[in-house]
Parts: structure tokens; C-alpha cells; sequence
């Protein structure tokens, strides 16, 4: 039985003066800063593949990560599970000197104007507060104010709840498969919505069906790609193949290549591959897309705004 759970409550370095004969010169440092705002079923090729990416001129989507210094901050680019057309979509985000939980309260804030202008949209309330964020070898625990529990549609609520899962499991390798959802201190078994409680899955199994059919994961959207990139997620699509082409800002294909999955249709299967480039764009769009057995036209269609870096 669903347990319901209702809302709760630069100063300037100094000025050096040198003393000389005739006159007294006055010099003035200036000091410039830099910053920047799973339990599925298929299992995971063998190969593993280690890609360094460093970011440059981004466009509006993500901060500009700062030139490395000694004394600039650290930018560790993080990926957020957001909702777009009414699926699950990742977002990659740079921030500064982000702990897991700055994550999970950069989830909580929302998409940026930007990443809204692009169709990013979210459905976890307004006012919802992390209070607490304990994560485990096999568990992570997410504590939330009770805004989270506001009233919503089934699905609207389903997404919230994807949202964090999706976040959370997604932070790093080796990250907990489950997620404890807690409101104000109480474990989350689900939420009631205008048309029917909904259960609250502690794995991304239960929320398989808010992928959509190619669910591109990294990079999310906004990635800064330099090349080689990985290219991964999960696809369910007929044999598991599909198309990843990469565009400039005019429309021309930098590079097109074939991706194959793990399984096909109707199960969900995973794909990672290694995708080399060359351009002096400085953004572009990846377009993820399957042809359709009838007519060979695009379905299933996905653009992913990047921009382009040098390691």
C-alpha cells in the first residue's frame, strides 16, 4: 500500500608606492577572477574507455570554465537529469568545486533561461530543499523538504521522482543502483497525484519508460567536445543500430557514424563508442536519429547543442 506523504514545512591588493628623485609614481595591480556560475536490465560492453575533455568558449548554455591557475577554482563538469518533450534528458553543467550534493541542489534549482530556450523543462516543484544526502556503496539516501511532495498530475509526479533518481545514479562510477527518497525525514514509498497514487522506484528500471528511444547521456546537452568524445546512454530501437551525426552552427556534417546497442527493440540496450572529429567551429549540434524501416526517413530524432574544444 503507498504510504502518502504530505508537504511540510577582491579587496584589491594593496597599491605598491615607489619613492623616486624627481617624482612619486603610483602603480595598481589588477586582479581578475574566474569562475562558472542503474539497475537496468542490459548489460554494459566489455571495453572501457577513458575520455578527458577541457572545456573552452562555451555558448550561454553552461559557464565558461576559467583558464587553469594555481589559484582558479576547480570546474567539474556534471551531468543533471532534466525533462524535455516530456521524456528524461541529460544536461552538463560546469560548477565549482561541486560536492555531490551541489548537484543535487543544482537539480533542485532548475534549468538555467538558457537550457529553457532549448526545451529543458522540469518537473520537480518550486521551494524544494535538500536536507540532507548520504551516499553509499550500494544505497544513497536524499532527504527533501516537503515541497516535494506538492499536487501534480501522475506524470508530472513520476518525473520528479525520475529526475533525482536519474541525478543521483548518475554522479560517478560505482555510484549506489538504489535511491531512498525521504520527505522531511520519512522514507518515500509514493506520492498521490490528481488522477492516482504513484509508486516511488529506488532504480532507474522504474522509470525506463521516460527515456526516450535513443537517451543520450553523455554528452549531455551543452557538452564541450573535444576529440575524441565518448558517446553513450541506452537505445531502443530496431537491432540496436542508429545514426549519431555531428553538425556545425551552419548545418554541415562534421562527422557521421553508426551506433549499435546492446539489443534491439523491443528491449533497451546500451551503447558507448569512442567518436573522433575534426572542425574549427566553435558549436554545433550532435543529432541522434534511427531510419525507418517503411521509408527510410529520421524518426526518433534527437539534437543535442555542443560546442567545441581543443584538450
Amino acid at each position: 500500500m503507498t504510504r502518502r506523504v504530505v508537504a511540510g514545512v577582491s579587496r584589491m591588493p594593496p597599491i605598491l608606492l615607489v619613492a623616486g628623485m624627481a617624482a612619486v609614481l603610483s602603480c595598481a595591480a589588477l586582479l581578475t577572477a574566474c569562475g562558472g556560475t542503474d539497475g537496468g536490465a542490459s548489460p554494459l560492453p566489455t571495453a572501457t574507455i577513458a575520455v578527458t575533455t577541457s572545456p573552452s568558449v562555451s555558448p550561454s548554455l553552461s559557464p565558461t570554465p576559467g583558464a587553469s591557475s594555481g589559484t582558479s577554482p576547480a570546474l567539474t563538469p556534471v551531468t543533471l537529469s532534466f525533462m524535455r518533450d516530456g521524456q528524461l534528458c541529460a544536461v552538463e553543467r560546469w560548477l565549482e568545486d561541486a560536492s555531490d550534493a551541489d548537484v543535487l541542489r543544482a537539480l533542485l534549482r532548475g534549468p538555467t533561461p538558457e537550457e529553457r530556450a532549448h526545451g529543458v523543462t522540469t518537473a520537480v516543484p518550486r521551494g524544494v530543499r535538500l536536507l540532507e544526502f548520504d551516499r553509499r556503496a550500494a544505497e544513497a539516501n536524499v532527504d527533501l523538504s516537503g515541497a516535494f511532495a506538492r499536487a501534480g498530475d501522475s506524470a508530472q509526479v513520476q518525473a520528479r521522482m525520475a529526475q533525482i533518481v536519474y541525478t543521483v545514479t548518475g554522479l560517478r562510477e560505482g555510484a549506489g543502483p538504489r535511491v531512498v527518497l525521504r520527505i522531511n525525514g520519512v522514507p518515500l514509498d509514493g506520492l498521490p497525484s490528481s488522477d492516482g497514487d504513484v509508486e516511488c522506484f529506488p532504480m532507474r528500471s522504474g522509470y525506463r519508460a521516460l527515456e526516450p528511444a535513443i537517451f543520450v547521456e553523455q554528452p549531455g546537452l551543452g557538452g564541450a567536445l573535444s576529440s575524441p568524445f565518448a558517446l553513450a546512454g541506452t537505445a531502443s530501437v530496431y537491432e540496436g543500430s542508429f545514426t549519431a551525426r555531428l553538425v556545425d552552427d551552419r548545418g554541415r556534417r562534421i562527422v557521421s557514424v553508426v551506433v549499435q546497442a546492446t539489443r534491439g527493440a523491443p528491449g533497451r540496450g546500451r551503447f558507448r563508442q569512442v567518436v573522433a572529429f575534426s572542425t574549427s567551429a566553435k558549436s554545433g549540434t550532435l543529432l541522434v536519429y534511427d531510419l525507418s524501416m517503411k521509408d527510410g526517413s529520421r524518426q526518433d530524432l534527437v539534437r543535442i547543442p555542443v560546442t567545441f574544444t581543443s584538450e
